[in-house]
């Protein structure tokens, strides 16, 4: 079973009303986090900058505005399904990124086809009861080698 997804998608770095770039950014989704997706903004000339949050936070946002703190994303048109707006903020800095909808949602049906929404923690407790049933199993087997020798 795939336990991650990748893509790249190109953004707009939306530096002023005049002035804005294209950008790669790579998006990541990993089964062992599976709240969070990772974007990472390779910008020209500077080292590539991650960021990790909700991926219901993105889904949500390619329909509505959503998002507090640092992070929000809402579609740049409510009426239609064509861009969204992702805007990054550290303090009074904020980054805007101006992405098509249409590989955003590709790459997040990607990731509920490893981990369904809603099933996140499901997939938590599965892995909580592996590992201590793996402990459980060691534990005897090295009680039973104790006996034995």
């Amino acid at each position: 079973m795939r336990e991650s997804v990748q893509a790249e998608v190109m953004m707009s770095f939306l530096v002023s009303e005049e002035l804005s770039f294209r950008i790669p950014v790579e998006l990541r989704y990993d089964a062992g986090d599976p709240y969070a997706v990772r974007l990472t903004f390779h910008l020209p000339g500077d080292a590539p900058v991650t960021w990790a949050f909700g991926r219901e936070l993105l889904l949500d946002g390619i329909n509505k505005p959503c998002g507090e703190g640092d992070v929000h994303v809402a579609p740049t048109s409510p009426d239609e399904l064509s861009d969204v707006h992702i805007r990054l903020q550290v303090g009074s800095d904020r980054a805007l990124f101006r992405a098509g909808a249409a590989p955003l949602v590709a790459f997040l049906d990607r990731t509920d086809r490893i981990v369904p929404l809603g099933q996140e923690r499901s997939l938590g407790d599965f892995e909580g009861s592996l590992e201590e049933a793996l402990d459980r199993i060691l534990s005897e087997a090295r009680q039973n080698e104790q006996n034995a020798g």
